[in-house]
């Protein structure tokens, strides 16, 4: 049997680090903006992607933004060290 996710330990050590605090704002500007456009709506199950990445440099203006599903937006690969291939 797996081993079940922590996710609050995860929240704790990774997402809610003062590192990924300005992320996580760019992404809720991202959303907002996208929102605003009238292209997502709460609750509709669609995500916010970036078609370059935060990590990788990329920003929140409309060009670098896309609506897709939430399976499809969070099914990439990733490695041990959960970072984007």
């Amino acid at each position: 049997m797996p081993k079940r996710r922590n996710y609050s330990l995860e929240y704790q050590n990774y997402q809610g680090s003062e590192k990924q605090k300005p992320n996580r704002a760019l992404r809720y500007k991202a959303r907002n903006l996208m929102m605003k456009e009238g292209k997502v709506h709460k609750g509709d199950g669609m995500d916010v992607d970036h078609k370059k990445p935060l990590i990788k440099g990329g920003g929140t203006s409309l060009s670098n933004l896309r609506v897709q599903t939430d399976n499809a937006n969070r099914s990439f690969k990733r490695t041990k060290k959960a970072r984007m291939k």
